[in-house]
């Protein structure tokens, strides 16, 4: 299964393009799932798991890959369903990379990897709850018509595993910078209801105001109705802080949008992401943003947002 996976180089190819590509599995149930393929490392059959003693009930073991340890997450359990682990069942196990983190996925049957457009991801209906494990719906063809493929929020999954402290280091806060900060606002676009509380919980430390959009389509049209409006969306916002991957409008695409129009283009972006590898920096250059910051780092949102304002104050 391991071959259906694209390089990183492919997959790159589709930044900027505002296409994604998504794997699609079960969890012995009828219903679809899938994650983007930029956090899949490769895809196995269960190997065997050690146990461990007082780890989080979710975590079903530790698998040992290639010499490193990788804990291995039942991903049915973890969104609320029973536990998985029943004989005649089908097991694979995707491998992931997560917030500078590697783990596997517990899950059944790993389908295939389709490819389309932001476009045609949606949000998750309003009637699902804030309790809910998604982060994106789509429609994906097959032999009796559609399917509905439920997109998970692998963020949400693992913030109730792994604790992440919002707490700013000792000697991070500038302190001659503290009074300027208080008021200015920052602009948080991120699917992920999760992500956008963890940046809000460090940043309204500093007495920043924070604004959120879920994606990047509602940024944008919010940032337009404020040129519209003859605001200067520049002295507006300190910074804005997206995730990449979103319906509708991934940040890539959002930051495109924002450097062709010329009311805006000074805008500075910050791209804040699950996303790591190599292929960051390229990225970051290719699409215009001015920093990327790889989830979650409370010290280094808090240095990003000092930097910007030292710009700004020596303007």
């Amino acid at each position: 299964m391991s071959g259906v996976l694209n390089t990183v180089d492919q997959r790159t190819n589709l930044v900027g393009e505002n296409r994604l590509e998504l794997l699609l599995f079960s969890l012995n149930s009828r219903q679809i799932f899938a994650i983007n393929v930029f956090k899949v490392r490769e895809v196995i059959k269960v190997p065997p798991l050690t146990k461990m003693p007082g780890s989080h009930h979710h975590i079903t073991g530790v698998a040992s890959l290639r010499g490193v340890s990788v804990p291995v997450i039942d991903l049915r359990a973890a969104i609320g369903f029973p536990a998985s682990r029943l004989e005649n069942q089908e097991e694979n196990l995707i491998i992931t990379e997560y917030n500078r983190t590697v783990q596997g996925f517990l899950v059944g049957q790993v389908r295939n990897i389709v490819n389309t457009a932001w476009t045609e991801i949606q949000p998750p209906p309003k009637t699902a709850g804030r309790a809910n494990y998604l982060t994106a719906i789509t429609h994906v063809k097959n032999g009796d018509g559609q399917s509905i493929v439920e997109i998970i929020d692998v963020e949400k999954v693992l913030a109730q595993i792994i604790d992440y402290d919002i707490s700013i280091s000792e000697g991070v806060l500038d302190q001659e910078l503290v009074d300027e900060m208080v008021g200015r606002n920052v602009l948080i676009v991120d699917d992920s209801s999760t992500a956008r509380s963890q940046v809000r919980g460090t940043l309204s430390q500093l007495g920043l105001n924070i604004i959120e959009c879920r994606d990047g389509l509602e940024a944008l049209n919010l940032l337009k109705s404020w040129a519209d409006e003859g605001k200067n969306v520049v002295s507006e916002l300190l910074l804005m802080i997206t995730d990449a991957e979103m319906p509708e409008m991934d940040g890539y695409k959002l930051t495109h949008e924002i450097r062709t129009d010329p009311r805006m283009k000074d805008l500075y972006v910050t791209l804040n992401t699950s996303l790591s590898g190599s292929f960051n920096d390229a990225m970051v250059k290719k699409v215009g943003c001015d920093r990327f910051i790889s989830k979650f780092q409370p010290d280094l949102l808090v240095e990003v947002a000092q930097e910007r304002l030292r710009q700004v104050l020596n303007k």
